[in-house]
């Protein structure tokens, strides 16, 4: 769920543009660019998750079977070809949690050490943190294949049954909500485009990218509603991701059709996530007259 949580503050919160050409007038690129392989890996890692989900359920659907949640596609990788796919997702993940942080720490969004700033670079950290329990799943799912072991949910099971596990998990849902309003935010104006280089391929893909976006924001926002009705009735049949909201999608009128629109969807996010890996601007790291897509589609 990755930009997740917090990104919809960090975005209203940042420095002024003044403030941001001041930092970025004192920086010498070449000193940053060790930071643009973590980026790439992260950002190709993140793009393989959602690769795998959305691939592995149209192929499923396709032979007359139903969609796969993330662990479940995952579990499918296992095996020959693709556990080398499945190591790469786990390193493509830690490296994508490892340059949230190292872009929090060394400031290469240049949003200053401010109120606001602080409030954007912690919200990376916590990023970084989500993409470190998904790849903490895929190892998970990598270890009990090999040793024939079977994922338990009672602990789980009795946080939801209490009653601060109900509040806890009803918060979490309120934030995934809120997460979700960022991410078709985003799609609706379109701001990712300040955030990658303007060439024939990104101007070419821009509406793809849209609706990688917003696929993505409806994804989220499926899984935050769930949640919350989780909490309120104190189920145990919680929501563990995007497999539910296939699940729920699919027992809705015209549910299969919606699954698989969803699943193209998501499609045009692992592509949105591979554009970024290629031609993600980095602030601290770039020149400073590189030409954003913003910039290109709105003749700047």
């Amino acid at each position: 769920m990755s930009d997740h949580l917090l990104s919809g503050f960090a975005n209203r919160a940042l420095p002024s543009q003044k403030t941001r050409n001041e930092i970025l007038d004192q920086i010498n690129p070449d000193d940053f660019s060790w930071a643009i392989p973590i980026m790439r890996t992260g950002y190709g890692g993140r793009a393989l998750v959602y690769l795998t989900i959305a691939g592995t359920s149209l192929w499923s659907i396709w032979q007359g079977g139903g969609a796969k949640g993330t662990t479940e596609a995952l579990e499918w990788l296992d095996g020959g070809w693709g556990t080398i796919v499945l190591l790469a997702i786990i390193l493509g993940l830690m490296a994508y949690a490892v340059w949230r942080v190292v872009d929090s720490v060394w400031d290469l969004e240049a949003y200053g050490a401010g109120i606001k700033g602080l409030i954007a670079r912690t919200a990376m950290v916590v990023t970084g943190l989500v993409h470190l329990v998904m790849a903490g799943i895929a190892i998970t799912v990598l270890i009990d294949h090999r040793s024939g072991n079977a994922s338990g949910g009672g602990q789980f099971t009795r946080l939801v049954s209490s009653s601060a596990g109900s509040i806890l998990l009803g918060a979490v849902g309120l934030m995934t909500l809120g997460a979700a309003g960022y991410y078709l935010h985003k799609a609706w104006s379109e701001n990712y485009r300040t955030h990658l280089k303007a060439n024939s391929i990104t101007q070419r893909l821009n509406t793809l990218l849209k609706i990688g976006v917003a696929a993505n924001g409806v994804v989220i926002g499926v899984i935050g509603v769930l949640i919350i009705q989780a909490a309120m009735f104190a189920s145990a049949d919680n929501p563990g991701g995007i497999g539910s909201v296939f699940d729920w999608l699919r027992e809705q009128v015209f549910g299969q059709i919606l699954v698989t629109a969803l699943c193209f969807g998501l499609l045009g996010f692992a592509l949105f996530c591979c554009i970024n890996a290629l031609y993600r601007v980095v602030p601290k790291a770039s020149d400073r007259g590189t030409k954003t897509l913003g910039d290109a589609l709105s003749g700047k």
